[in-house]
C-alpha cells in the first residue's frame, strides 16, 4: 500500500484544475440554481463536529421543499425522524454544512457549501407545511459556495437507469436490523417486516 500524505503529490497524481471547473464556483444564487432548487425533491446534507466527527443525512420531500430565502440563503425543512439528529448537534458545534441537490433522471447536481443555523419557528414555516404538517425544525443555509457538478458519477454508476440495475439480493430491511442488533431487536422477524413496510412508513412520514 502506497498512502499519499502531501498536497504537492496528490495534486501531482491528480494533474491541475482544468479552467472551467476551477473558476465554476459562485456565492449567490443563478436564476439557474433557483429553478434547479425548486425541482428537487431529495438533498444530502454533510456536517461535522468539533472534532471532525462526520454525518451525511439524506432530506426528501415534495419536490421545491428546499426553500430559497435570499439570493444567499436557503432553508432546508426538517420532518419527524429517528430523533437521533446527529447532523444538527454536528451544527451547534460547527456550523460548516455541504449540501448535494438531487433529481431523478439528472446525472449533474448543483452543490451547496455554507455555514448553518437551526430555526424552530420562521413565519416562512407555512410555506413548507406538508399534508397539514409544519416542519419540527429549519436549517438556515449561507451560502459560501454554490456550482454545479458533472454527471460522471451518475453515468459510471448508472444509477438512473433501470435496464442496468443490479437484482437487488440484499436482506430485507428487517432481517439486516435483527441481524445487526439482536440484542436491541426483540421483535420477531415477522413482526419487523410489518414495521419497515412502506404502507407502515407512510403512515409516519409526517407524524411524531
Amino acid at each position: 500500500m502506497s498512502e499519499i500524505t502531501d498536497p504537492v503529490e496528490l495534486r501531482e497524481l491528480l494533474g491541475e484544475v482544468a479552467w472551467r471547473p476551477k473558476n465554476k464556483v459562485r456565492d449567490s444564487l443563478h436564476a439557474h440554481d433557483r429553478e434547479w432548487i425548486a425541482a428537487t425533491p431529495f438533498v444530502v446534507v454533510a456536517t461535522s463536529d468539533a472534532d471532525g466527527n462526520c454525518d451525511a443525512s439524506p432530506k426528501g420531500d415534495p419536490a421545491g421543499f428546499v426553500k430559497v430565502l435570499d439570493d444567499k440563503t436557503i432553508a432546508i425543512p426538517e420532518r419527524p425522524g429517528n430523533r437521533r439528529a446527529d447532523g444538527y448537534f454536528n451544527i451547534l458545534s460547527n456550523p460548516h454544512v455541504g449540501v448535494l441537490f438531487m433529481i431523478p433522471r439528472r446525472g449533474d447536481t448543483l452543490r451547496i457549501n455554507g455555514r448553518a443555523r437551526l430555526v424552530r419557528d420562521a413565519p416562512y414555516f407555512e410555506d413548507m407545511t406538508v399534508k397539514g404538517h409544519r416542519p419540527i425544525l429549519a436549517i438556515e443555509v449561507a451560502i459560501d459556495q454554490i456550482f454545479f457538478h458533472c454527471a460522471k458519477a451518475f453515468m459510471r454508476s448508472s444509477l438512473w437507469d433501470p435496464e442496468r440495475w443490479p437484482e437487488d439480493t440484499l436482506p430485507s430491511a428487517a432481517r439486516m436490523a435483527k441481524d445487526v442488533m439482536p440484542a436491541a431487536m426483540t421483535e420477531t422477524v415477522e413482526q419487523l417486516e410489518e414495521y419497515y413496510a412502506p404502507a407502515n412508513y407512510e403512515k409516519m412520514l409526517y407524524k411524531s
